[in-house]
């Protein structure tokens, strides 16, 4: 059985392994040892707060297999970004310009820097290790975190916004930053990338151009990635655009990659799951449902064909197995849904 739960330190090790694992582009994840022991513990301080509105937590879950104890994979949600370390993003804007004297009239997509999603929630950190990349524990484990963020919503902001890895090659250099680079800065993809996952994001305010970018001065290649995703990113980012997130024009400063968002109460699994009292009995079969227990420290969560949902009663029948996993007894209240 596959396990989605909090993060101990005693994870250490198998979240160094996914970071060294998540390759380059993979910001949040940097192979950095303090950093992955600081962000652990820093999950562990936001489970254990009493909130009645979001600030600067971070939640970070790892999937389990429950009979071998491997570290699958890895998810994370921040509550409220910007409110420490400002949260920079291009937006695409456009600008006219019309000469009516002589006949002339031009659109050009201009870039501006900004801080439009201070405050707002941010699912982030999502990698499933290649061994376990087959059947739905991608999908659940993309879907388990707007359950999470439904059943302790006073924790999260009303809107959800999810960064989406840009354009680069294997060794990690982006087309977008090669222009920014030349004109800007003076460091290569791979190092600018490592400082922001560290949360050095000082240089960006000393060094990024203040002034809109015009579009159409950059690079061919570098116009042509804007907005684009990373090949191992579209599935992902085909996942959240099923739930109902938007690309508004908003794209990463380093490598253009998109960030699409969505309100909380309007994300499909959000308004597709229910929450159901819990029937413990054997010989149950169905359809593959993801079941959370609704917890926060002692959060569980995983997806089985074990179980059957009743309507009529509201009632999810569950075989003895899967609640213990989940620590479930008789009449608990669990939410769920169909994957």
């Amino acid at each position: 059985m596959q396990i989605l739960r909090p993060i101990t330190s005693n994870d250490f090790a198998a979240f160094k392994q996914i970071a060294i694992e998540s390759g380059h582009g993979f910001t949040s994840l940097p192979v950095d040892d303090q950093l992955l022991q600081d962000k652990i513990s820093r999950s562990e301080r936001s489970f254990s707060k009493q909130l009645d509105k979001p600030f600067d937590e971070g939640y970070v879950f790892v999937l389990e297999d429950s009979e071998t104890g491997e570290i699958m994979g890895t998810t994370a949600i921040e509550a409220a970004v910007g409110m420490q370390v400002p949260l920079y993003h291009y937006h695409m804007g456009k600008t006219v310009h019309h000469s009516r004297t002589l006949d002339v009239y031009n659109t050009v997509e201009i870039l501006s820097m900004c801080n439009d999603y201070t405050g707002c929630s941010e699912i982030c950190t999502l990698f499933l290790r290649e061994p376990f990349r087959k059947g739905l524990a991608g999908r659940f484990l993309s879907r388990s975190r707007f359950v999470f963020m439904a059943d302790h919503e006073a924790r999260f902001s009303d809107t959800v916004i999810a960064e989406m890895r840009g354009v680069s090659d294997s060794q990690g250099n982006s087309p977008f930053w090669k222009w920014l680079q030349e004109h800007f800065f003076s460091i290569e993809f791979p190092q600018a990338d490592h400082l922001v996952g560290l949360g050095d994001k000082v240089f960006i305010s000393e060094l990024m151009p203040k002034y809109p970018i015009y579009a159409n001065l950059l690079s061919q290649d570098a116009q042509a990635v804007i907005g684009k995703v990373h090949e191992k990113t579209k599935p992902a980012l085909k996942l959240l655009e099923k739930e109902g997130f938007e690309h508004r024009g908003y794209i990463d400063l380093f490598d253009a990659g998109p960030t699409v968002e969505a309100k909380l109460k309007n994300i499909r699994t959000v308004q597709r799951s229910v929450v159901a009292a819990v029937n413990i009995t054997s010989d149950v079969s169905g359809k593959a449902r993801a079941i959370s227990n609704q917890g926060l420290a002692n959060f569980r969560a995983t997806f089985t064909d074990k179980c059957s949902y009743d309507s009529t009663t509201n009632t999810l029948n569950l075989e003895p197995c899967v609640a213990q996993a989940l620590e479930l007894s008789n009449g608990d209240l669990v939410r769920t849904f169909t994957l």
